[in-house]
């Protein structure tokens, strides 16, 4: 029987653990967990996780996936809410509508998406007269 502090930690070792959808593997539905995901085969519904989505080259999601930081090399056809970075690799596919913090393209990517850009608090100095201003949350599109 497992005492209350191996329980705790066996927790939270668990959420460092990696999903993995295999190449040759469909899933329709809804995909939640604490853990990252690498993403070989095909989802098509909605994923969502507090870590990292990596879709391989064989890779396609077809739906809503919302993450801290997500490397795409195959397909995605949705919206993205990626809390971090996206990371599009030169062999991606994407379709869609995506609400990002920092975009990353390697030539050759396929980027058809509307883009928004949030960010935090920015420091921006004002060449004329020197003063520093900030924008708080403010939204750039792309």
């Amino acid at each position: 029987m497992f005492t209350q502090e191996k329980r705790s930690k066996f927790s939270s070792e668990g959420s460092k653990d990696q999903n993995k959808i295999a190449q040759g593997t469909k899933i329709i539905g809804n995909l939640e967990a604490k853990g990252c995901f690498r993403i070989d085969g095909i989802v098509e519904g909605n994923v969502k996780t507090p870590g990292k989505v990596v879709i391989g080259k064989d890779g396609f999601i077809k739906g809503y996936l919302e993450c801290e930081n997500a490397d795409i090399e195959g397909k995605f056809i949705g919206k993205l809410l990626i809390k971090n970075t996206l990371s599009l690799r030169s062999t991606a596919l994407i379709e869609g509508e995506a609400i990002v913090a920092k975009l990353t393209v390697e030539p050759g990517a396929t980027f058809n998406a509307t883009c928004s850009m949030k960010g935090g608090v920015k420091t921006i100095n004002n060449e004329r007269g020197g003063q520093e201003q900030t924008q708080k949350g403010k939204e750039k599109s792309a």
